[in-house]
């Protein structure tokens, strides 16, 4: 990072077949067959990540740009575009994704030819930056990454499942930079949030060791970023010397001291607004979907993701409208803003949410333009990308055709016409594991009920038996047991009786019970006919909020819909409506939990005659 340094393509229109001696242009699925390595694009509006070309003509040989120009001359037996009312623009850079499974070929679909990832899997590196250095045809974007980030123990980071090493002291810094470099890291990701801006407080590293990780990471001419939620953080972090901030704050609008420091500091900021308008509980992830230029090319994973929602209690409406706020005072003071998304989380999915996020950035009073440079040639010089992001001569061929004009309307680019990568046409068809249809539910049982614990035994009529879920899956310390109990809700002979200690250590504590439905475990059970989860249920403790949890959607989904459930220590019939659950899909249920969360301490809970009726 240097300061220097979207199913098939049905929308294409089709032309004939023809002769390039006969002046005539080429369909883009002739060129891909017939001359996948050169080609050139006449006669198109050219947006060159910064300025606007009109009528020029863009030659493309051995996955490079040749010539770029009003009177670019087309060499003999070159296949030719005719884009004639359409704009070439640069193939588009998200500066913030987290890029596990099938990211980079959804990312392409729609565009996004690199991805920046802000922590993943650092295994995957040597093998993408082979590819990202090769100019052979691919299906896949190419991808950047902070591998493993820098977090404190227990902080944001920590909660997804797998190890990751931590620090705590700046004496740590070094050593721990020097071996996420060792790793393949491209750059420093660092964590500066203590939850308070979702209400949910988590450690953080302090400003110290921040200031020595950034340190670090310049000692070795790498990059370092810093995800903050907070102005306060963001404060931090620039005073530490980041070279950007990898998501606009949230809690508040840009004051002027933070605005001014910022510019002086030269720092760059990531908007991530996608997110942002996710976290708001904005509907704009589920417009996207439906957008007819957009729904065709989304996989089933990527519209469930567009679909999923934050949980109720770390939604707060003010998110939104304080990130739009901020990016408009930071970049009326010339502070650099970056398109970013933050692909990975609840209402995003991975190429088609930068489409989104260009939008929102007009919406924080970025013109259309800047708006594409924001997803183009700024993020391609803050990091360092010497090969792409701008159409010029000697410069990767990644290139997107659209029709209409985005530098006036920038959701034009949403009507893609053809996309390549390193000078190759890429096929936009969706996998057959993509399609909707690849991940069929089981049609939920006629018998509405699950468990009455009434035979002296843990059973369910059907799927898999109940068992114990808690935080441990990803590094909490929260316990629990269950056993069968005599005694059930209005005399019946018996219930389940769950019991434990939780521990907010974690940045998301629970423990509890949990019931799959399928034959399998997390097979897809198809409750859509349904509307509501019923259950008895007291607690030993006396009056205490509870939690369900509704698991659904695509296989890889595991971010639950949560639902609350004020409980008593007398029984009590709890009626939980399946729409109350936000962002679930019914239709594609796999498991139900019932979890004790904060505040931390001991709990015990009875469920009883348990239903989806």
């Amino acid at each position: 990072m240097q300061s220097s340094p979207l199913s098939r393509a049905t929308a294409l229109l089709v032309f004939g077949l023809v002769l390039v001696i006969a002046s005539l242009a080429l369909t883009p699925r002739a060129i891909a067959q017939s001359s996948v390595r050169g080609f050139a694009v006449r006669d198109v509006r050219v947006f060159d990540g910064r300025r606007v070309l009109e009528h020029a003509t863009v030659v493309v040989r051995d996955g490079l740009i040749a010539d770029v120009g009003a009177s670019a001359p087309i060499p003999a037996g070159l296949d030719v575009v005719d884009g004639r009312g359409r704009t070439l623009i640069p193939g588009l850079i998200d500066a913030h994704t987290h890029s596990f499974g099938t990211a980079r070929r959804d990312a392409i679909r729609f565009g996004v030819t690199t991805e920046l990832d802000m922590f993943g899997d650092w295994h995957q590196i040597a093998a993408a930056k082979a590819t990202r250095e090769s100019t052979a045809p691919t299906q896949l974007a190419d991808l950047w990454s902070a591998g493993t980030l820098a977090t404190a123990p227990h902080g944001h980071g920590t909660e997804y499942g797998f190890p990751i090493p931590t620090l705590t002291r700046p004496a740590e810094a070094a050593d721990f930079v020097r071996a996420r470099m060792a790793e393949g890291s491209d750059y420093l990701k660092i964590i500066l949030e203590d939850g308070s801006a979702y209400g949910h407080p988590i450690p953080s590293l302090d400003a110290t060791t921040t200031k020595a990780l950034v340190a670090a990471a310049h000692d070795l001419h790498k990059g370092a970023v810093a995800h903050v939620a907070t102005e306060a953080e963001a404060v931090e972090a620039i005073d530490a010397g980041v070279d950007g901030l990898a998501h606009v704050f949230i809690d508040r609008p840009a004051s002027p001291e933070t605005v001014a420091l910022a510019r002086r500091s030269g720092t760059f900021v990531v908007a991530t607004l996608t997110v942002a308008a996710s976290a708001a509980g904005s509907d704009a992830p589920k417009r996207l979907a439906a957008d007819p230029r957009i729904a065709p090319w989304l996989a089933s994973g990527q519209r469930d993701q567009l679909n999923a929602a934050f949980p109720n209690t770390w939604q707060k409406q003010h998110f939104l409208p304080n990130a739009i706020e901020s990016v408009k005072r930071l970049h009326a003071a010339g502070v650099p803003i970056l398109a970013g998304t933050d692909a990975g989380n609840p209402g995003t999915a991975h190429g088609a949410s930068l489409h989104e996020e260009m939008a929102l950035l007009v919406d924080a009073g970025l013109t259309p333009r800047e708006a594409l440079t924001a997803a183009t040639a700024e993020p391609a010089q803050r990091f360092g990308l010497a090969d792409r992001g701008r159409i010029a001569k000697g410069l990767r061929a990644d290139l997107l055709l659209v029709d209409g004009d985005p530098t006036t309307d920038v959701t034009a680019t949403r009507a893609i016409v053809t996309i390549w990568k390193n000078g190759a046409v890429v096929d936009r068809a969706l996998h057959d594991d993509e399609k909707p249809s690849a991940d069929r539910a089981s049609p939920a049982p006629s018998d509405p009920r699950i468990s009455d614990f009434d035979d002296g035994a843990i059973a369910v009529r059907f799927g898999q038996n109940w068992a114990v879920t808690t935080d441990a899956l990803i590094g909490g310390k929260s316990t629990a047991t269950q056993s069968w109990r005599a005694g059930g809700a209005d005399g019946s002979r018996g219930a389940l009786h769950v019991e434990g200690t939780v521990d907010t250590g974690s940045p998301f504590p629970w423990a509890g019970t949990m019931f799959m439905p399928g034959a399998q475990p997390f097979a897809a059970i198809d409750f859509s006919p349904r509307k509501a989860l019923v259950l008895r249920i007291r607690s030993d403790g006396g009056d205490r909020v509870l939690t369900a949890m509704w698991f659904s959607g695509a296989p890889s989904n595991r971010q639950p819909a949560l639902a609350a459930v004020a409980v008593t220590k007398d029984w009590t019939e709890v009626r939980i409506p399946l729409a109350s659950f936000a962002g679930a899909d019914p239709a594609r249920t796999r498991a139900i939990a019932i979890t004790a969360g904060a505040p931390a301490g001991a709990f015990a809970f009875d469920i009883d005659d348990v239903r989806i009726e």
